[in-house]
């Protein structure tokens, strides 16, 4: 169910929000659930999907602006106007397909560094919306990719930390100003 907040899909001089980058400790932190969905949150969610749209993203996690709470914002067609974002509260994954597939991420949080993830290829996830709603969503392929990667977050997982190629891995982050310190490898 795509949400009923709108905001301009356009890029701001100065987001509302600041990133933060792999280094910092916020970004290892876990996200606490959100017990109430207000007015507070819905603008929360405003200024989340400004700087998401301001830094050429589609998706962006509460953790990534210091935030720790459960919130995540998605947007897979930022260029379509009539498209609306995917506000998910408090998410939690009930089903992954066995059906596993390697594609490319990047992270705003890790700008410039694109590289190979494995993940499974469809998701169904329990959520609330911006009104506090309880839903259900099934997704595949970029949208299912997405919604893992930006729930990562939540637990103080960054995508590099799936990536197996560590050579690779190590080389994008020193190329882009990165440590190879700052990933935290999954098992």
């Amino acid at each position: 169910m795509p949400s009923e907040i709108a905001v301009e899909k356009k890029k701001l001089k100065n987001p509302p929000l600041t990133l933060h980058y792999l280094g910092d400790r916020v970004l290892r932190q876990d996200a606490k659930r959100i017990a109430k969905v207000d007015d507070e949150i819905r603008q929360l969610v405003r200024e989340m999907l400004q700087t998401m749209y301001s830094s050429d993203g589609i998706g962006l996690a509460a953790p990534q602006v210091g935030i720790h709470k459960q919130l995540i914002v998605i947007d897979c067609e930022p260029d379509n106007p009539d498209h609306p974002p995917l506000v998910l509260i408090n998410p939690t994954i009930k089903q992954m397909s066995k059906e596993v597939c390697v594609a490319q991420e990047g992270c705003l949080s890790i700008p410039n560094v694109y590289l190979d993830v494995k993940r499974p290829e469809g998701v169904e996830i329990a959520y609330k919306d911006e009104y506090g709603r309880p839903k259900t969503l099934k997704a595949n392929d970029l949208l299912a990719r997405c919604i893992q990667h930006e729930m990562d977050h939540l637990k103080g997982v960054v995508f590099v930390d799936r990536v197996d190629n560590s050579l690779n891995l190590a080389q994008e982050l020193s190329k882009n100003g990165f440590s190879y310190q700052a990933v935290k490898p999954v098992a």
